[in-house]
């Protein structure tokens, strides 16, 4: 990441964690019913460059690459030939380059593993987190905000680029965006969005993904999940495609779907006992499986109310009794939330 991006963050009061500006609980109050301003620096960026970016990316991701619009985004993720997951992404286009956003803790080794299947494809992949800061933007006041720097996009999965060299604006949602700037632009618009909205660091925009039921995998989870076990296929994720007939594991996840032999499933819960931030990767169990697990947690941030919000893929028989605890048998219990979307 850009240091002297990382410098001015630290003059606006960012912790070093980037969790927060001095006062997470305000912020995740903020989070809920006002517009909120958060540099995103747990996420990496790769850009895909040459005539075969698009071709070369659809071939091994989750997701319709090649049919991607100029003006679209679109959720995918790469799997092992075994079709467990190595990655989440949001992929962009950037004029004629493609823009790859993935969680900065796996960002290095996915750029390697990537490579070593460029070959002879007419393809450049290179680090452009220095060259590129990505900012989220939610809360009521977003769009307007937004319309003082250019044109938004109309609808949830649309870019449009603002004045250039500046940068791209992707719609999440009715009032979620990211910004894709350039890293020398972004100080001043960050101070221009300020004036409108309010700094929050991480702990509040990973609640507000939680929120939307929107998983990211990290380190700690690479190789647990297969897509549909995060709930990759369901239209309000839109991280994959059974249309698109290529890519590492096509053949195992479809045969999962089509046969039925999804039995593990993400879900949102709630933990008030919890004296810390639960881990992604950590345990959960349930009285079914005894000293067994019965899932993982996902992504997990605190909660404006207290106690924590997380994402976690449970085994769907484990949910029906309701008794779920956190990394051990009798550990913090569990309360199951309502997602934003049917699964």
């Amino acid at each position: 990441m850009n240091q002297e991006w990382i410098d001015f963050l630290g003059r606006q009061g960012l912790s070093s964690d980037a969790r927060d500006f001095g006062n997470s609980a305000e912020e995740l109050r903020n989070a809920q019913a006002a517009t909120t301003l958060t540099p995103l620096n747990d996420i990496g960026l790769i850009r895909a460059s040459g005539p075969d970016a698009a071709g070369f990316l659809h071939n091994l991701l989750t997701n319709d690459i090649e049919e991607l619009p100029q003006d679209g985004a679109r959720r995918c993720g790469m799997c092992t030939p075994k079709g467990r997951l190595l990655a989440s992404m949001l992929i962009w286009h950037d004029g004629d380059d493609l823009l790859v956003a993935l969680a900065a803790d796996i960002h290095a080794t996915l750029l390697k593993k990537l490579s070593m299947y460029v070959l002879r494809a007419k393809v450049k992949l290179t680090d452009a987190s220095s060259e590129r800061v990505l900012l989220g933007l939610s809360g009521p006041q977003a769009a307007a905000a937004l319309g003082e720097l250019g044109s938004i996009p109309a609808t949830a999965m649309q870019i449009t680029q603002m004045p250039s060299p500046q940068g791209q604006i992707v719609r999440l949602g009715e009032m979620r965006f990211i910004l894709a700037l350039d890293s020398a632009a972004a100080p001043t618009i960050w101070e221009k969005l300020a004036t409108q909205a309010r700094p929050a660091g991480l702990d509040a925009w990973h609640w507000l993904e939680i929120m939307t039921g929107l998983p990211q995998i990290t380190a700690a989870t690479q190789e647990a999940f297969i897509p549909q076990m995060i709930n990759f296929e369901v239209a309000a994720v839109g991280g994959f495609s059974f249309k698109k007939v290529c890519h590492p594991a096509q053949e195992i996840v479809a045969r999962a779907q089509y046969l039925g032999k999804v039995k593990r499933r993400m879900y949102r819960a709630h933990i008030e006992s919890a004296t810390s931030l639960p881990l992604a990767g950590a345990h959960l169990y349930a009285p079914e499986t005894g000293e067994q697990p019965c899932g993982q947690v996902v992504n997990a941030a605190p909660a404006p109310g207290g106690g924590f919000e997380l994402l976690a893929v449970l085994q769907t028989t484990c949910t029906e009794g309701g008794e779920l605890h956190l990394d051990n048998p009798a550990g913090p219990r569990l309360i199951l939330q309502p997602l934003p979307y049917t699964v």
